[in-house]
């Protein structure tokens, strides 16, 4: 085997060992959403408590994530990695010992403290691996996995009507403690002439600049801002869609609550599964001839998401809201998996991280915001359908602020 084969195995290597951290971190986020009525039977609160669990592990992982990618940028990716998935595991499995309300709000606060390190430091070390080649598909698998665990989170419920909830963060917890353990003697960070310093190469002695610094040198880049800007606008007018979905299927036509949950989320999964696989390979292949591929390919995904929730919106025919919704899933994905590869082109590499920690920030807190405003809105009796019809306005706006987003003046050095 040659050197060139040799990276490459453990370049695809690190993108497989990593799809089932990314799979497992969402399902351990998920299992506690569908394990809602036994864990309410189990420690009494009311729904806004227990709608604060969640709140409280948003607030807790936005906050935190830009200094997990700060701490990711200054050392070693991988063992990060793996501390916080040891963390949160352990956490997800001190869980099932709680007894009260404050103690859940306690180790859901932890979870998010404890997860806030590792979609900065994954995305960075992918980006180590693989060259501008093969970037958007390893970024694309990847995110994959947070699909699947999404949709796995649902075996909680599953599992806690056979069993018992606090079962579920035991066997999860410690499948994740292992799985740590694994990945101790599998995942590296990869040495030698793998890391790229893209717009200011710096030489190996110099120190790496603190945090502030490391904030100066992403917000003084106007493409950044324009990214930062697109990635919140994104998810806004993702979630006004996303969050009113399942309401919108059990009204229009008369479905139950959990016929509308499972066809509104398991068509747009599945649909994002195979998009984000293909939005990433898709941008590859035309990258090679257009350094803008990645950011043209997230352009045209999410402007045919447009039209499809329009139709969605406007068609009240369920065959043909369904082809929508698969539309949407299949081709909205197409801007997530190119994401941290464009960041590659607009930022200093020694900050890669950081600057992906202030993008989740920023989607994490936009995001809460619009399910919280969705629910004033409903409560004002607004329509749905103008709402989704915003949302696609909203899209539209994104892929406008996307095709303007540049490549800083000085290009990048070629690994």
């Amino acid at each position: 085997m040659t050197d060139s084969d040799s990276a490459s195995s453990r370049a695809w290597l690190a993108v497989g060992l990593l799809w089932f951290v990314a799979c497992l971190n969402y399902l351990d986020r998920m299992i506690l959403i569908t394990m809602r009525t036994s864990i309410k039977e189990a420690i009494p609160m009311t729904d806004a408590e227990f709608g604060g669990l969640t709140t409280i592990f948003l607030v807790s992982y936005g906050l935190l994530s830009p200094l997990g990618g700060f701490i990711a940028d200054r050392f070693n990716r991988s063992r990060i990695i793996i501390f916080s998935l040891f963390a949160w595991s352990a956490t997800t499995w001190l869980t099932a010992q709680a007894t009260s309300l404050n103690e859940l709000l306690f180790y859901r606060a932890l979870m998010g403290i404890s997860e806030a390190c590792y979609f900065p430091a994954a995305g960075a070390l992918l980006m180590d691996y693989h060259r501008n080649s093969t970037r958007s598909l390893a970024n694309g698998i990847h995110l994959s996995g947070v699909m699947v665990g999404s949709g796995l989170g649902g075996l909680g419920g599953w599992i806690a009507d056979r069993h018992d909830w606090t079962y579920v963060f035991e066997l999860f917890g410690l499948i994740g403690i292992v799985y740590s353990v694994v990945l101790f003697f599998l995942l590296k960070d990869r040495t030698g002439p793998a890391v790229e310093h893209p717009v200011t190469p710096t030489a190996p002695a110099e120190p790496q600049p603190g945090l502030i610094a490391t904030f100066v040198s992403l917000f003084s880049r106007p493409a950044y801002w324009l990214a930062l800007l697109f990635w919140g606008l994104l998810g806004l007018a993702s979630w006004s869609f996303i969050g009113w979905l399942p309401a919108y299927l059990s009204e229009e036509f008369s479905l139950s609550q959990g016929e509308a949950g499972l066809t509104s989320m398991g068509y747009i999964y599945g649909g994002s599964l195979v998009g984000m696989v293909v939005g990433g390979y898709w941008a590859d292949r035309w990258s090679r001839r257009s350094p803008r591929a990645r950011i043209w390919v997230g352009v045209i995904g999410v402007l045919v998401a447009t039209p499809a929730i329009l139709l969605v919106a406007n068609v009240a025919v369920l065959p043909i809201v369904l082809v929508g919704l698969v539309i949407y899933g299949f081709t909205r994905p197409f801007p997530d998996a190119n994401m941290v590869p464009i960041l590659c082109q607009i930022v200093d590499r020694r900050f890669l991280a950081t600057g992906v920690g202030v993008l989740n920030t920023f989607a994490v807190f936009v995001g809460g915001a619009t399910i919280y405003a969705g629910g004033a809105l409903r409560d004002a009796k607004v329509d749905i359908t103008t709402v989704f019809n915003c949302g696609a306005a909203g899209l539209v706006i994104c892929a406008v602020l996307l095709w303007f987003v540049r490549e800083p003046a000085v290009k990048p050095a070629t690994p």
